[in-house]
């Protein structure tokens, strides 16, 4: 998300006939917006009709605006207590929220315990540091400048995640830290498009897959043959000539990336990207990219971040000691690592 007035029009729904795939007339068709979630949604699918299909992304659309403004951290909408609202009154007041806000947390702080604290959502104060001094650079890169570490410092000592009170009866959440902030930044794009995959599934949706950025959800398989769906991972070397350095077979399954490759700054001559290690309060420098590969795409997205402000022997044990959880992770020297199922799911070829 970024700090702007965001208008949620569709740019643009395009809904193409490309093939039937089966002698009950299903047909492949596609669609896309933006601005969710400060990125491009993609949707394919198979269903019977441009009309089937149009109802299912108008509803997938539906969704995930709704998450998007709930879990916003910069923007106020009519009528609804968000993220910000909750940041706004730290230290003032309990603020009652929707159910989904509740549930993220939740699910937040479970995986702040399951990661050793390399994902906490209770980093907002460090993280806006970043954020402004990141803007900033992109904006002027002649003067760019980092975040004086003292500064940093300070702010860290308003991370406790145990200052965030969830009151589940009364469905209110209460920053008793009146200069701590949350920040949803690594989990709440996967954790809503679970949710959302989850929820049109219900409606009927079989055969799918939602990508929004580095995101992808599959629902079941393509099409009705039992076929995976072929889906790439992106290489990190934005200047070689291979765009993909594996493509993987999945169905019903989420492959969440993250990287130093898209979001970031320039200071003397060096990138710092958005990734932020809560032990050293800067950018992780272990890897260049950590790729994850499960059913559940907030556990992914949660994964991906873990991962890469981890060393190694921690990631790979933390990725084996979960089922049906594989990882590639690749070094800054084009290096990789991957996990003991990993090629369980690549393709024979990239073509």
């Amino acid at each position: 998300m970024i700090k702007k007035t965001i208008i949620y029009i569709i740019i643009t729904i395009v809904l193409l006939y490309l093939v039937a795939c089966s002698n009950t007339g299903l047909k492949r068709y596609s669609a896309e917006f933006l601005f969710l979630f400060d990125t491009t949604t993609q949707i394919v699918g198979y269903s019977t009709s441009e009309e089937e299909f149009s109802d299912y992304v108008n509803f997938i659309h539906k969704e995930l605006e709704e998450y998007h403004q709930l879990y916003d951290i910069y923007n106020e909408y009519d009528g609804i207590n968000n993220v910000k609202t909750i940041n706004d009154n730290a230290g003032i007041s309990p603020v009652k929220v929707d159910k989904r806000i509740i549930d993220l947390l939740l699910f937040a702080k479970k995986a702040y315990q399951d990661t050793d604290g390399k994902v906490n959502i209770a980093l907002g104060s460090v993280l806006s540091i970043w954020h402004e001094y990141r803007t900033k650079g992109v904006d002027d890169p002649e003067n760019a400048k980092l975040p004086p570490l003292e500064l940093l410092e300070k702010a860290n000592s308003h991370t406790d995640i145990d200052n965030v009170i969830i009151d589940k009866l009364n469905s209110t959440v209460y920053l008793s830290d009146s200069e701590m902030s949350l920040d949803l930044g690594a989990i709440a794009k996967g954790y809503a498009v679970e949710q959302v995959s989850k929820a049109v599934e219900k409606k009927g949706l079989t055969s799918g897959l939602i990508i929004v950025g580095g995101n992808v959800r599959a629902i079941g398989y393509k099409g009705e043959d039992n076929e995976f769906w072929n889906i790439g991972i992106r290489n990190p070397d934005m200047q070689s000539d291979e765009g993909d350095l594996y493509r993987m077979n999945i169905a019903g399954m989420s492959i969440v990336s993250s990287g130093d490759y898209l979001r970031y700054y320039t200071v003397e001559g060096k990138k710092y990207h958005h990734i932020i290690d809560p032990d050293t309060l800067y950018p992780s420098e272990y890897y260049r990219s950590v790729t994850v590969i499960c059913e559940d795409s907030g556990i992914a997205d949660v994964l991906s971040t873990a991962l890469y402000n981890m060393p190694i022997d921690q990631g790979k044990k933390l990725v084996e000691s979960r089922e049906g959880v594989e990882a590639l992770w690749v070094y800054n020297d084009g290096e990789q690592e991957y996990s003991s199922g990993f090629f369980d799911y690549v393709s024979a070829s990239l073509e």
